[in-house]
């Protein structure tokens, strides 16, 4: 017997328009077909429905969240109440990510993926669908917020209010819908696989190898330039590098992949996105270039340092090694 996914019909929002294709990326639900009713009856037949019947019960394959006293999150360190988005992906959202990839399940990364991928795609969908702002109430935007995020493309696939449609034509909008609110998740979690992880994994090898670097542990050095920041905060928050005297100061990168590459040396961040350093480049650099900057710190090969101390470059590895162990000294 073929299986059928269930929602609800009528006005449709990107909650279920992106778990319905979740499911159908599920080796369980692949190739089902959709009901969209409210008729108890008919959902009563369905394998699985989301978002409609007032259950959330996993045994069942039942995935709705507006019933009273409905109160689950993705876990015990999320507090935003899930949608039928985020039920489907707390129960089958590595196997979709796993299938997206082509990969198996047991692959360490799918797990990696898993968790960034709801902190930063399906949480705020949840959040969107339950009415919960990114900012307190009592404070006033600053702008008008663009009706480009999903959400608002999603729901501008339902019939205008001076628009008539058919149920046919409406589940046709929805389906549309649906692929547009998946084909968005699938080319995230490529870009994970394809982009982030391998940074992720350059960053993982420079901490491993930063005694290397210098003893104190405080400097690493990347093979090759890529996004930092994101991955050395976490990072250090995983291996419990987060006491003053653990954390990484500076971070070491060739300009370019070629052999006789420009290297860089720029400062941490506090936050990922600030502009406070957690150790500033020495204030008797700051601004000098060259030569000047060369006899100024006795370095070799020096080219910069900018005037704000967050970042400098050398004409060799060797040369911004040395800018950052005196400057560790500084």
């Amino acid at each position: 017997m073929s299986k059928i996914i269930g929602t609800h019909s009528g006005h449709f929002h990107c909650d279920e328009a992106l778990a319905v294709w979740m499911l159908k990326q599920t080796n369980e639900f692949k190739g089902a077909s959709l009901v969209r009713t409210r008729d108890p009856a008919k959902l009563a037949e369905c394998s699985v429905v989301v978002d409609v019947g007032g259950v959330y019960d996993p045994s069942q394959h039942r995935y709705d969240h507006h019933q009273r006293g409905f109160t689950e999150t993705f876990d015990d360190k999320h507090a935003t109440k899930l949608s039928s988005a985020g039920l489907v992906y707390k129960h089958f959202g590595r196997q979709v990510i796993a299938n997206i990839l082509g990969r198996p399940e047991t692959d360490e990364d799918i797990e990696i993926i898993f968790q960034k991928a709801y902190n930063d795609f399906i949480e705020s969908l949840d959040a969107n669908d339950n009415g919960i702002s990114a900012y307190p109430s009592n404070i006033s935007p600053l702008y008008k917020e663009s009706p480009t995020s999903l959400p608002q493309r999603v729901a501008k696939k339902n019939p205008a209010w001076n628009e008539t449609l058919t149920d046919p034509e409406t589940d046709a909008r929805f389906v549309v819908a649906s692929d547009m609110a998946g084909s968005e998740l699938a080319e995230y979690v490529q870009s994970m696989a394809s982009t982030w992880l391998p940074a992720r994994a350059l960053v993982v090898d420079a901490l491993d190898k930063r005694e290397q670097v210098h003893p104190s542990g405080r400097v690493i050095a990347l093979e090759r330039s890529c996004p930092w920041k994101e991955h050395l905060l976490s990072l250090e928050q995983e291996r419990g590098l987060t006491r003053d005297d653990k954390r990484i100061l500076y971070v070491l990168y060739p300009e370019s992949t070629a052999p006789e590459s420009n290297w860089r040396i720029q400062c941490v961040p506090v936050r990922p996105e600030g502009f406070e350093n957690r150790k500033s480049l020495p204030e008797s650099w700051r601004g000098f270039r060259d030569q000047e900057l060369s006899q100024i710190s006795k370095i070799d090969g020096c080219i910069f340092v900018h005037a704000g101390g967050f970042i400098g470059g050398n004409k060799t590895r060797h040369g911004v090694y040395e800018m950052a162990r005196l400057a560790l000294e500084n």
